[in-house]
């Protein structure tokens, strides 16, 4: 489980393409490292990936084709980075909202306002019938990150960024028609699909 708050940023220094298969090698914040074991999960731009190897700062990670379909990860080359987020652990604080890690799609930039202190990204989801999780004032991870819904228009959104969220993850460098990995609040998505299943059945 992950709360959606980004600790850093890794570099992807090796990509090992097989068919329907990929396997990256990242180069972790040093403070990242500590006690990271085999088998320990790490978020990914929000995807849940396993630990396969470590030496030193490099990790490497192993996605399959359900991964590579559903997200952004395989789309990315040598030289990107990913947001980084160790799994979260018992009695730590949360200051985001419970996750996953199970992106269940991406979503499109659809347009950039830059102001002086923030930065406002809209999106547009690849199934308008996906807008009924979204909603304005509720929570959604964006490449991993803990958002606010900020505004809900027709068949897309908005999200609202403060410097803090551009300097310390990748969202900044985002360009429209970039795509970014989608995990729903999964209370929201909870809520939203019991009422539909009870209305459906009356």
């Amino acid at each position: 489980m992950f709360t959606g708050i980004v600790q850093g940023m890794a570099e992807i220094v090796a990509i090992e393409e097989k068919s329907n298969f990929r396997t990256h090698t990242l180069k972790l914040p040093q403070d990242l490292t500590e006690n990271l074991a085999l088998g320990a999960s790490v978020a990914n731009n929000g995807v849940c990936l396993t630990v396969t190897y470590t030496e030193g700062d490099l990790v490497r990670f192993d996605l399959m084709q359900e991964t590579l379909k559903l997200t952004n990860l395989g789309h990315l080359q040598v030289g990107d980075y990913v947001n980084i987020e160790r799994a979260m652990q018992m009695g730590a604080e949360i200051g985001g909202h419970i996750l996953s890690g199970h992106v269940y799609c991406t979503a499109k930039v659809a347009e950039i306002i830059p102001s002086p202190n923030n930065l406002q990204l809209w999106l547009q989801l690849p199934d308008n019938a996906l807008m009924k999780y979204v909603l304005t004032k509720g929570f959604i991870a964006i490449d991993g990150i803990s958002l606010t819904i900020g505004e809900v228009q027709d068949d897309r959104f908005c999200v609202n960024l403060i410097p803090e969220t551009i300097a310390r993850t990748v969202i900044g460098q985002r360009t429209v028609g970039d795509l970014v990995n989608i995990e729903f609040d999964p209370q929201t998505q909870a809520i939203v699909d019991t009422v539909e299943r009870y209305l459906a059945q009356r």
